[in-house]
């Protein structure tokens, strides 16, 4: 009896121990809470996340135990990856933005355009009409197709009424980089330099790859199966992000 007991704790341990490497050293899922990256994701999105992808360090496991001084098998973000990060402030919070700026460059908005290095980048209108949440508001947008300096295209949503017109000039710091979400003005990124700012290599997470399920929360809770028919999206499942 004593040795089955002993088998069955050694067996949950090395299961643990799988799951905890598996965690820290491939894939994490996460789950998206706010608005601010509408419309490529969802509030009730769950997505997988590449721990690999841009190398590892301490926060690449749980709690972020001090292991790691910097950044091992580093390799460098594409301007436009969805990455996820813990937020300089306090090392904790994990929060998931698109990368637009890279150490050096400077970014502003003026007039409403985006300009990377006094460059404008390319956007084109979208004729389509998006339900865009801020908090618990809906709100009218404009949406466009951006391309950024490396030919890459997504989605970014401005309101129509009291978009951010003008900005401060961001210069990336050495070993930074600058994130923005994608819906405009609803999201707290590095253009706020108290809560959010320029986010040191160190602290990014990994590439958000793919939604594997998704549930809108306003329609019901994912654990009240009986709505699924209503609250599950199931167009979103296994969808892949860029």
């Amino acid at each position: 009896m004593v040795n089955k007991i002993l088998d069955n704790i050694k067996t949950l341990m090395i299961a643990l121990i799988i799951a905890v490497l598996i965690r820290s050293l491939l894939f994490q899922p996460f789950y998206i809470p706010s608005s601010s990256m509408e419309p490529t994701l969802l509030i009730g999105d769950r997505i997988f996340v590449s721990k690999y992808t841009y190398g590892y360090s301490r926060h690449s496991f749980p709690f972020s135990p001090p292991i790691l001084n910097n950044r091992i098998f580093n390799s460098k973000p594409n301007y436009g990856d969805l990455v996820v990060f813990k937020t300089p402030s306090d090392g904790r919070t994990d929060y998931i933005k698109r990368l637009i700026g890279f150490p050096g460059d400077e970014i502003q908005i003026i007039e409403g355009e985006l300009f990377i290095n006094k460059e404008k980048i390319s956007r084109t209108e979208i004729n389509n009409s998006f339900k865009i949440r801020c908090a618990d508001s809906v709100s009218e947008v404009i949406a466009f197709k951006e391309k950024l300096p490396n030919e890459k295209t997504h989605t970014a949503v401005y309101n129509k009424i009291g978009s951010m017109m003008n900005s401060d000039l961001y210069i990336v710091p050495k070993e930074h980089y600058f994130f923005l979400g994608d819906n405009r003005d609803c999201s707290q990124d590095s253009r706020f330099l108290s809560s959010v700012g320029y986010v040191h290599q160190n602290n990014l997470v990994g590439k958000a790859q793919m939604i594997f399920f998704s549930n809108d929360t306003k329609k019901g809770s994912v654990l009240k199966f009986w709505n699924w028919n209503e609250s599950v999206r199931i167009e979103r499942f296994f969808k892949r992000l860029k």
